[in-house]
């Protein structure tokens, strides 16, 4: 049977549809959760993953963000005002630069990630021992599911 099918068989929306709205919710609230309302979503994006994969080139770190290298160009230019990045020299090619988090860029996300962190403890500590507990086993099967990425 095709997954198509599948669905269009049930009365109920499926895991699928159920699981992929939850998670857009959760991730739209925990969004919501920032430090500072003047630093876009798209610098934060960038700044977030500059923290976890370390300084990359401009065009890397487009790639990695699912945008174009000009957008990526004027997002680094803002961040660069904002003293959260620094631009150094290629060590092999001398058309390129190197993009990395400077201590202000690294205070920043990690602010970012307690206060979202803080806000999620709040909600998990509205719930009880048992739903902690699917939503740890969740979280590991999610976590698997996209690859650990």
């Amino acid at each position: 049977m095709r997954y198509a099918n599948y669905v269009s068989e049930m009365r109920e929306p499926v895991l699928a549809s159920r699981l992929r709205l939850a998670v857009v919710r959760l991730n739209r609230r925990l969004r919501a959760q920032r430090t500072d309302q003047s630093v876009s979503l798209t610098q934060q994006a960038a700044l977030s993953t500059l923290y976890k994969c370390g300084s990359l080139t401009p065009g890397r770190l487009a790639a990695k963000e699912g945008v174009q290298p000009p957008s990526m160009t004027r997002v680094i230019a803002a961040l660069e005002d904002l003293g959260f990045v620094a631009r150094s020299a290629h060590p092999t090619d001398g058309r390129q630069f190197i993009v990395a988090l400077t201590p202000a860029g690294r205070t920043f996300v990690e602010e970012t990630i307690s206060v979202r962190e803080a806000w999620l403890d709040r909600k998990l500590a509205a719930l009880t021992d048992k739903e902690r507990a699917v939503l740890s086993s969740a979280a590991e099967i999610i976590d698997r599911m996209a690859g650990n990425e």
